[in-house]
């Protein structure tokens, strides 16, 4: 896929749940290699516009971007083999199998899917196993979790849990990354390596980056730029610093200008 300026362009889109207009003729670009921030008040169409960026549902109106290629009304799937991910608020593991296995289910259209290759393929089969395990295998030591490997994923962490959706994405060689609160129910200190792994991604394998988060301090450390959304239309873009310090930020959240300056020091993510 040649590298286009903007990983993610958004033109114009809206969607309508009957009577509710969740989006409202948002507009924004994500650049190629970047990692974007994603803010706003709670009922701020966040999530509906990463849904419609993901393909999970169309947009009502508007156009959607890919590296350039117009991919409105795609369904995820098809996203998916693009290079293009979507991570949830609420982790998505098969909780009985482990870490290991967990990664190795990721990539699509293996020999042993299919009963056929089961019977008259086995060495293929077999070969192409082997491969998938070695690429699982990288994903766990770049993550720095070998220590949980063979360990159900059901019985990780919420934090663990967010870097096995991070190694999901890595098995298939993303383009683009979609993470929904991705410091949801995380500590601290699994929160920083978190952080390490998307900056890592970032900066080593060129991984582009669009995040939805309520902790301003790791969006201020992570992302430039930050996107403000407020009633479903884009409010404003800028340095972290900047969204911190604008009036119409504050008023979205708080519903009254910014009186006092220390308020822009608190962190307004939500």
């Amino acid at each position: 896929m040649k590298a286009h300026t903007n990983m993610i362009e958004v033109k114009s889109v809206s969607k309508h749940f009957g009577g509710l207009t969740a989006v409202n003729n948002a507009s924004l670009t994500i650049e190629t290699g970047s990692i974007t921030g994603l803010i706003g008040p709670n009922g701020a169409g966040k999530s509906t516009l990463f849904n419609l960026i993901a393909g999970l549902f169309p947009p009502s109106s508007g156009q959607i971007f890919l590296n350039g290629e117009n991919v409105t009304g795609l369904k995820a799937h098809q996203l998916f083999h693009k290079g293009l991910l979507r991570t949830f608020q609420i982790a998505h593991e098969f909780s009985t199998m482990t870490v290991l296995e967990n990664l190795m289910m990721v990539p699509s259209g293996q020999l042993g899917e299919n009963v056929w290759n089961a019977w008259f393929h086995r060495r293929q089969i077999r070969a192409q196993e082997e491969a998938v395990r070695a690429k699982a295998e990288e994903v766990i030591q770049f993550l720095k979790i070998s220590h949980v490997k063979n360990e159900k994923a059901g019985n990780l962490s919420g934090g663990q849990k967010k870097l096995i959706e991070l190694g999901r994405t890595m098995m298939v060689d993303a383009k683009v990354v979609l993470l929904d609160e991705v410091g949801a129910g995380v500590n601290r200190t699994l929160l920083g390596e978190i952080g390490e792994a998307i900056v890592r991604l970032n900066q080593e394998r060129g991984y582009t980056f669009c995040m939805i988060e309520h902790d301003m301090d790791f969006i201020s450390k992570l992302c430039n730029p930050v996107v403000v959304l407020a009633e479903g239309s884009v409010l404003m873009q800028g340095t972290a610093e900047e969204v911190k310090n604008d009036e119409k930020v504050i008023e979205a959240y708080l519903g009254r200008g910014l009186k006092n300056k220390n308020l822009a020091n608190q962190g307004v993510a939500a």
